[in-house]
Order: structure tokens, then sequence, then C-alpha cells
């Protein structure tokens, strides 16, 4: 039988599918997106390979009772970057499909090349496909950072049918695809890095780590937003999605796990860009404030959850009086509403007068924070600034604000408080009902607070 061909428009920003062209996409409301591609819609072979058989894993089309299953534990590749490994949950498992996503020139390239030669160098066999560079180009930027090895293959191809020979003929330990958006199937007609093609491609790369075994990296780009271009099903295909931020202009970088199958999410590894490379940073709190002003209105330390490691940061703010009609609100590393949010709870609750008040809040190096226990320390450096007050350099503030003005318990402050004492903290200021089943370090004063007027009264003495 003959294959069809089925005509079809498919946004480029969301993945919506539509029969027919359409200015503005229901699926995403952006405009000038729908893109014409054609599909080839093959008839099904008596026989074959069918939908029911990929939904079970190939292995048996009867339904089989979760207690009769036997797991075994997940063989996992290490690498010499601890930092990578636990982003990873404990390393890279043998089989996964990997994405790794980051802005132009923040490092992806640099830092799989660098775990690709480590691997090399124990007798993995790892095979480096550039769709982007040549290999003359890789092999210089592998000069630069000396990672060589006789068994790291580079291949510049970005034919899916050519990659595909070239795995099945190496059967190498690992693959890296760089990038995802330069692959393409021939047999989708539409161009390289399109909805269809980024998909079709996954995909097929997705088959082929689970049928061989084989761990395979790919290097997705992302938009302006920040987000992985591409559909949205691009990362619910994967096993483990991770994103590469950080400043250009700052030398640390920040891997992040936002999806693990084989592990847990938030996982977070630092890493510092030098001259020859990536190199770890093991203890990231330290670098965070090792550039803290003493006796600087506006500074608060908080110790803040990243998966399971707590990282201490240094959160900065600045209140001046507005020169404008409407006061300016700018936030870089947190959230813009949840600073609209505490600025209004503190003038509610607290009596600040901040309405007409420029605020600019900052967190020192380049992390960003999302979790609900750096809610405290941000009102804190609010008020701090606010009355030109500075907090005692050996606080460290933990804590979540309702809108009632009551501080809240968080999680895991065991951690947080050992964290801090090992950097030298003196005195922690913790939500009331965190006190108690747990041993608090030596050295170290605990004081609770129910509402933010009590941890104020503690901060700033009034």
């Amino acid at each position: 039988m003959v294959a069809k061909k089925k005509t079809k428009f498919i946004c480029q920003s969301c993945g919506y599918e539509s029969a027919k062209w359409m200015g503005k996409c229901p699926g995403c409301g952006e405009w000038n997106q729908m893109v014409e591609e054609v599909e080839i819609v093959k008839p099904a072979r008596r026989g074959a390979f069918t939908h029911s058989d990929a939904s079970s894993g190939g292995t048996s089309r009867k339904a089989t009772p979760i207690t009769a299953i036997e797991t075994s534990q997940e063989p996992r590749i290490y690498t010499d970057l601890a930092e990578l490994n636990r982003a990873l949950g404990g390393g890279i498992v043998q089989g996964s499909l990997v994405l790794i996503g980051g802005d132009p020139g923040i490092g992806k390239s640099t830092l799989l090349l660098q775990v690709s030669a480590q691997l090399a160098q124990k007798q993995k066999k790892v095979l480096y496909i550039s769709g982007e560079e040549s290999v003359k180009q890789t092999k210089l930027r592998a000069d630069r950072l000396g990672a060589t090895s006789e068994n790291l293959f580079v291949y510049s191809e970005t034919d899916m049918d050519y990659i595909e020979q070239a795995i099945s003929a190496m059967q190498p330990d690992l693959v890296i695809i760089d990038s995802i958006q330069t692959v393409y199937q021939s047999e989708v007609t539409s161009a390289p890095g399109s909805v269809s093609q980024v998909r079709e491609c996954t995909a097929a790369l997705m088959r082929i780590a689970k049928t061989n075994g084989i761990a395979i990296f790919i290097v997705g780009h992302v938009t302006k937003e920040g987000s992985i271009a591409g559909p949205r099903l691009l990362e619910h295909m994967v096993d483990t999605v991770l994103y590469f931020e950080g400043e250009r202009h700052h030398t640390y970088r920040i891997v992040r796990a936002v999806k693990n199958r084989f592990g847990s999410t938030n996982e977070m590894g630092i890493f510092e860009m030098k001259e020859g490379g990536l190199e770890e940073v093991a203890n990231p709190s330290e670098i965070f404030l090792e550039e803290r002003s003493n006796g600087a209105s506006g500074s608060t330390v908080v110790a803040s959850m990243e998966g399971t490691r707590p990282v201490l940061v240094e959160i900065q703010a600045l209140i001046s009086p507005t020169s404008f009609g409407n006061p300016r609100r700018m936030a870089t590393g947190i959230d813009h509403n949840r600073v609209s949010l505490l600025m209004a709870v503190l003038e509610k609750r607290v009596g600040l007068l901040l309405q007409n008040q420029d605020a600019y809040l900052k967190v020192a190096g380049g992390v960003k924070l999302d979790e609900p226990a750096i809610d405290l320390a941000i009102a804190v450096s609010i008020a701090s600034s606010f009355r030109d007050k500075p907090t005692k350099p050996s606080d460290c503030i933990i804590g979540e604000i309702g809108l009632t003005g009551e501080v809240r318990r968080v999680s895991r402050i065991e951690q947080r408080v050992q964290e801090a004492a090992k950097l030298g903290f003196e005195r922690l200021v913790i939500p009331a009902n965190n006190i108690g089943g747990w041993t608090v370090p030596k050295g170290i004063e605990i004081v609770g607070v129910s509402t933010v007027a009590e941890a104020l009264q503690y901060a700033l003495g009034g």
C-alpha cells in the first residue's frame, strides 16, 4: 500500500495542530506561528509492531501485577564532576535520554565535551555528534579544554538516518547530540528545528536509548523567554531535563534539574567557568557570601534549599523615595509578584509606608530563588533598607510569610541550620513552629518568631 500525504498546520511555539491556517494560535495565543507541514501517514502492516507493543515496552502484551515485577538498581555511569552527578541524581543512567538547555554561549557544549573526555578516559566509548560545528572546530575546542582521548569519537552530521547508522555500527556507551534543533528526518518535509522535526528526531533517539541501553544527551536551544525551544512535548518525552543557568557576566554557572525520572528534582550543581573549562564549586554558600559588606542596610542572609542541598545566599534590597507617580518594583533572582505581595504585607501589618518608595531587590551571585522560605529574609531586607538599619552580620533569617503577617513553618529546618552553623553564623531567626524535634548545633542561638513584626523586632531592634 502507498503511504498517504496529509497537510496540516502546526504552531511553532506550542505544537498546536490545525487542519487550516490561523493567524492566532488557539493554544498559546501567539500570532503568525502556524506553519504548513506535510505528514506522511504510513499504512499499518499486518504483523507489524503496533502501539500496544510500544506501550508495554515490547516484552508483553498483557498487564502485569505490580507486585510481580522484579526491580533492580539502575546502573549508573559516574563522571569526575560530582556536581553534575548530584544534578543527575547520582550519575548517568544507562539507557536514559537527558535534555540540557541554556542560553547561547553559556557553556553547554563545553560541559558535555568535558564529560565526554572524562568518560572516554575511563575506557567508555563516547560518540559526540555535532550538527553546528565541523570536526575540526570540535577538535580545536577539545584541545583548548584538554579533552582528548582515543575513545572519544567526533561525527559531524544532521541527517537522522546517518546518525542511527553510526550509533548502530559503533554501539557507544554515551552519545551527545549537539543540538536537537539541527537534526532532521528526511521523511518529514518541514525544516530542521520545526515542531515535527524535533518531535520525530527525539522519538527516534529515545527508541535508540531504550533499545540499546545507551545514555544520550541532547542539547536544546532556548527561546528569549528562557524556555527550551520547540514543543513542550519534548520535555515530556525525555527522562531528565537540565537547565544551564547563569549570567554571562558572571563566572558561575548552575545546572538545575527540573525533571528527573531517576532522582530528585530541583537538584543543583554549581560550576565556575575558567579558561580551561568548567570547574565544580564544592562549597557554594561560601562563594556567594565572600563579598558581603558588613554594616550595610538592606542585606540579609537566607538558607535556601536547592533540592536536597542547603545553600546560603545574600538578598539585597534598596528602598528609595520615588520620583514618579507610580513607584518602581524591580527584582533579580526573585519573583516580581512575590516582592509586591510582601511589600503589601509590610505596609498593612507592620505599618511601613512603602507606597511612595521605589524597591530594587537582588539575589547576589546570580542565583534564582523560588521557594517560600525566603519570604522573611526578603521582608527583613526591605525593612532594613527602608529604616536604614543594618542587620547583624551573624544573623540568618528563614521563614514563610502569610497574608495576615504570620510566619509559617518551613521544611528541612535542621539542614538549613547546620549549613548556617558550618559557615559561622551565630543566630538564626526561624518560625516558632519549627522549634523542637531536632538537635540545635553548639554555639547557635535559635529565635522563634510568629509574626513579621516580631521578626523585625529581633533582626533590626525595633
